[in-house]
């Protein structure tokens, strides 16, 4: 998938002008802005007014900051926008995730890959979950993945993603930590998690996938069981009781981090300055509210280290891909 300069240069301004139109621009020319690779109204949006409305309330910057929808290509629009267009912009930040990071591995950005730009930092991050009904047979993980050794084919998994997405990557570590190929998965996407989570309790899949955050209006209900949070370790609050894979001997961490990057030419000075100003608003008490209320959990990662982060995971989910037959 590749995206020509006119091409970019014409459809810029395009999308600048439905940012205008819809009232999401509120910064003056001279100000700072956040790209949002999609739609209105989902998870990279979620991750630009993040920053936007966390700087802002903070006093971290002087003016509103500007949130610019692009979508196209699953994040390759606005990747090649920033590599192609807006190189060096010293005001410029692009929300990324875990998914941004997966479609570099499957080569779905085009001629670019995960070293074209500069990663700046993650301000929250969400987790994968193993969700069964709660009058499933397993109890725990290790339950579920005992009988899935026995009869891989006969246990449906569904999610929010085809194979190769994000959700279908959860399915597919998990049963690779316990010695079962991921060719061997019997998987069903759906459109989200909604979705999925609707064809659980139907009966039509026997376990989804999803993350933690997307979970907690079901938690008391008593409708569904977790049997593991794919997180370094437990996490509190209503999550508290959910063991992590890893503590049940299946080593698998799934992180849906919620970043930033910025073009390839920006300099020192810039990306040293936005670095500072990040790790400040993580720091932030205000700050861990307003992230706690869209869902996410503490995480702070910055500048080089997020940067060689990321490029790790990047590596990380190529092998994955070559190993199940996603790619060459």
């Amino acid at each position: 998938m590749k995206f020509n300069s006119a091409f970019l240069r014409w459809s810029a301004p395009l999308v600048m002008g439905a940012a205008l139109m819809t009232g999401t621009a509120h910064a003056q020319a001279d100000g700072t802005e956040c790209i949002a690779p999609a739609k209105p109204g989902g998870g990279y949006d979620l991750t630009c007014r993040l920053a936007a409305n966390g700087l802002q309330e903070t006093g971290l910057i002087d003016k509103p900051m500007m949130v610019t929808y692009m979508p196209g290509g699953i994040g390759a629009v606005a990747y090649n926008h920033v590599n192609g267009v807006r190189n060096d912009d010293p005001n410029l930040i692009v929300a990324a995730s875990t998914g941004a990071a997966v479609n570099l591995a499957l080569g779905k950005f085009g001629q670019y890959d995960a070293s074209e730009v500069r990663w700046l930092g993650a301000l929250g991050v969400d987790y994968g979950a193993i969700v069964v009904k709660a009058d499933a047979p397993w109890q725990t993980l290790d339950d579920l993945m005992q009988d899935l050794k026995k009869r891989p084919g006969g246990i449906v998994f569904g999610a929010g993603g085809t194979v190769g997405s994000q959700d279908w990557m959860k399915a597919a570590l998990t049963a690779k930590a316990a010695g079962i190929s991921p060719r061997k998965l019997r998987y069903v996407a759906f459109e989200g998690g909604g979705e999925s989570l609707a064809a659980l309790l139907g009966d039509h899949i026997q376990v989804f996938t999803g993350d933690l955050s997307e979970l907690r209006p079901h938690l008391e209900s008593g409708k569904v069981r977790v049997l593991a949070a794919l997180a370094e370790e437990r996490v509190g609050g209503p999550y508290a009781d959910i063991p992590t894979a890893a503590e049940q001997g299946y080593d698998v961490e799934w992180p849906i981090w919620r970043g930033y990057y910025m073009g390839p030419d920006v300099s020192d000075k810039a990306y040293n300055a936005w670095e500072d100003r990040l790790e400040k608003l993580a720091d932030n008490e205000q700050f861990a509210k307003m992230r706690e209320a869209r869902g996410l959990f503490p995480m702070a990662r910055f500048g080089d280290d997020f940067d060689g982060y990321v490029k790790k995971q990047v590596a990380q989910f190529k092998q994955l891909a070559k190993e199940v037959g996603l790619s060459q």
